[in-house]
């Protein structure tokens, strides 16, 4: 896939049940066995109500939608990441598919402020 930098868009991306996918053990992985950058991007995370009350089911995929874009715009995190560093960059997160999950989330309200990429999913 061209993969040049992994950008962690997780909130828990140091606990155990992350396994090898933790933090330091990933960012290892990824240099040494690819050749692949890692930086994480902690504004790009839910808050970890947000994420609970999803989890949980207080909260549906529409309102956590909503509420996770107007995060992103309250974070301003455009100002936070620049178009060079997308690219060849893959948001990575711990939903299995694109469908629900913030990692789309992000992509999508990156490109309606950057523009100039297209987005695949992995």
């Amino acid at each position: 896939a061209r993969v040049q930098r992994v950008l962690d868009v997780r909130l828990f991306n140091t606990s155990q049940l992350a396994g090898y996918t933790r933090q330091p053990d990933l960012a290892f992985f990824l240099r040494e066995i690819a050749g692949i950058e890692y930086r994480h991007l902690q504004d790009f995370a839910p808050t970890k109500e947000m994420l609970q009350a999803y989890k949980k089911g207080s909260m549906d995929w529409v309102s956590y939608e909503r509420l996770y874009s107007n995060l992103l715009s309250k974070r301003q995190v455009e100002k936070s990441i620049s178009i060079e560093l997308l690219a060849g960059a893959c948001l990575l997160c711990s939903e299995p598919t694109a469908h629900k999950c913030h990692r789309r989330l992000a992509a999508e309200y990156l490109l309606s402020k950057f523009g100039g990429f297209r987005i695949v999913h992995l």
